[in-house]
């Protein structure tokens, strides 16, 4: 049973501003602290005591210390303290003896680095690693941190292209009845890829690029027979692959070639009696010399905090299910 204990502290130089900044609205700032770690938090002024379990308490005081000493430059809201709790990691105390490497990654938009250490170990295992795998909830940015490496990696002259690669899986649409060609019936499934493509290097940037064929978008089929030198290859939404799919895109890497493979085993749009090429992969591979997982939770939700809680409350009910059967 775990002991409850109170600290009390001052955040220096008082300031009613700052302190505000930090309260939030109707001290909302403070109760959305004290709900993520199962805190009291109470406060005259500079003055504040925090209440609950030792450790809970002692990063409570540490994060509170950290946010206060960035409210002069920093304006406060429900969403940022949200990406600050994630980056502080406080849902548990950090593993004693593993230190990742800190990656920062330059893009067009600034300085990309992990927020909390699962992000911080998937940077890490990317930039050490030739085939890594990141598996974990959507928002959690395994997709967005990818292209980020990829983008860093390409500028830094370290691969020569970049190919990025999704399984066009019909979820509930038949493709067959969507207009156009086939580049344009398969872009709706590519773009997350453009998205972020467009976030790390500008819109005009990546149109040449892509018309020099520096950087290729396609469908997972297209790599059939192919092989991938100095090239930066992601493959994302992998969890709609077959086990046939994965074997084929995983030997496809050539010398010099780095590969990241994403996905989501609870967003799985294959027929129900062909089993996910990722969780086949997830099987075989672990182990696997050179080969990294990072496997993301509900916590590491870099999304409105509200998805955090969704994705919770769905995992806690395929648990059921596996345990008492579907109803």
């Amino acid at each position: 049973m775990t002991v409850p204990t109170q600290r009390d502290f001052t955040l220096d130089p008082a300031d009613t501003e700052r302190l505000a900044n930090l309260a939030g609205p109707f001290d909302e700032h403070l109760r959305q602290i004290e709900m993520r770690l199962g805190v009291e938090i109470a406060n005259r002024g500079n003055v504040f005591r925090v209440s609950g379990p030792e450790p809970a308490v002692v990063r409570a005081e540490r994060l509170l210390q950290a946010l206060y000493a960035e409210s002069a430059e920093t304006t406060y809201d429900s969403h940022v303290i949200h990406l600050r709790l994630n980056a502080a990691n406080v849902d548990q105390a950090e593993e004693p003896g593993y230190q990742p490497q800190d990656v920062a990654v330059r893009v067009r938009r600034g300085t990309v680095r992990g927020r909390g250490a699962n992000q911080s170990r998937y940077l890490h295992a990317i930039a050490t690693h030739d085939i890594n795998f990141g598996v974990g909830p959507a928002g959690t940015g395994k997709t967005f941190l990818a292209v980020a490496m990829a983008v860093d990696a390409l500028n830094e002259s370290r691969v020569q292209r970049l190919v990025l690669v999704r399984p066009a899986v019909e979820a509930g649409e038949k493709l067959g009845f969507l207009p156009g060609d086939l580049t344009q019936k398969v872009d709706p499934y590519l773009r997350p890829l453009y998205d972020a493509l467009y976030e790390m290097l500008g819109v005009e940037k990546v149109a040449k690029l892509l018309e020099k064929s520096v950087i290729e978008i396609a469908p997972l089929a297209y790599m059939r027979g192919r092989t991938l030198n100095d090239a930066f290859v992601i493959l994302d939404e992998a969890q709609n692959t077959t086990i046939e799919q994965m074997k084929m895109f995983l030997t496809r890497l050539g010398f010099g070639s780095t590969a990241v493979v994403t996905g989501d085993l609870t967003q799985i749009d294959l027929p129900k009696h062909v089993k996910s090429g990722l969780r086949d992969a997830i099987d075989v591979l672990r182990g696997v010399e050179g080969v990294s997982f990072t496997f993301f939770e509900a916590r590491d939700v870099v999304r409105h905090p509200l998805v955090a809680r969704i994705v919770s409350a769905y995992d806690m009910r395929d648990a059921q299910d596996r345990e008492t059967g579907p109803t």
